[in-house]
């Protein structure tokens, strides 16, 4: 059975270990290892980690996570971007627990959070272009695409698109 609570610091690893094999797992093949070992070393260490489980404000509204036997399975976070607009800004899973309804869970705590505390209408988020992952996923979930732009840290080199996608809530 799965539970989903917010996460605390004896959290911290096991979001490290899900971030960063779930980012590795759904990149390969479309980012070159060199910006997939960038982001991880930006995103998913085990510091900054501790600093993002002990943060929680409207603009960040801390990680939840997914518990399957007390082992952390998956992890979700997002904040408020505007007055009434939500986004989901990571969520990964082990990759070896896809397809349990797992990510879907994860996303509807997200989604309650802003939704009834911070009053989103609507919840944004951007995948990566081409991710056969990510894309199905928020479409089966009534994101709608709207538009492109390139991604995060991207260098010259790494031009990278990601694609936007907006829901009401």
């Amino acid at each position: 059975m799965v539970r989903i609570v917010k996460a605390d610091k004896s959290h911290v690893g096991g979001i490290v270990k899900v971030c960063s094999e779930g980012y590795r797992n759904t990149y390969e093949g479309i980012y070159s290892k060199k910006y997939i070992d960038r982001i991880i070393a930006e995103f998913y260490t085990f510091e900054r980690i501790s600093g993002e489980v002990q943060e929680s404000s409207r603009e960040w509204g801390g990680y939840f996570v997914a518990l399957e036997e007390g082992q952390v399975a998956g992890a979700c976070g997002g904040g408020m971007i505007s007055n009434t607009e939500g986004e989901v800004f990571v969520l990964y899973l082990d990759p070896r627990k896809r397809n349990k309804g797992i990510g879907t869970k994860l996303l509807h705590a997200l989604t309650l959070q802003q939704k009834k505390i911070y009053s989103a209408q609507k919840q944004w988020v951007s995948v990566q272009k081409g991710n056969s992952k990510g894309i199905p996923f928020y479409e089966a979930r009534g994101f709608i695409y709207l538009y492109e732009k390139r991604g995060y840290a991207n260098t010259e080199e790494e031009a990278y698109l990601t694609v936007r996608y907006c829901r009401d809530i």
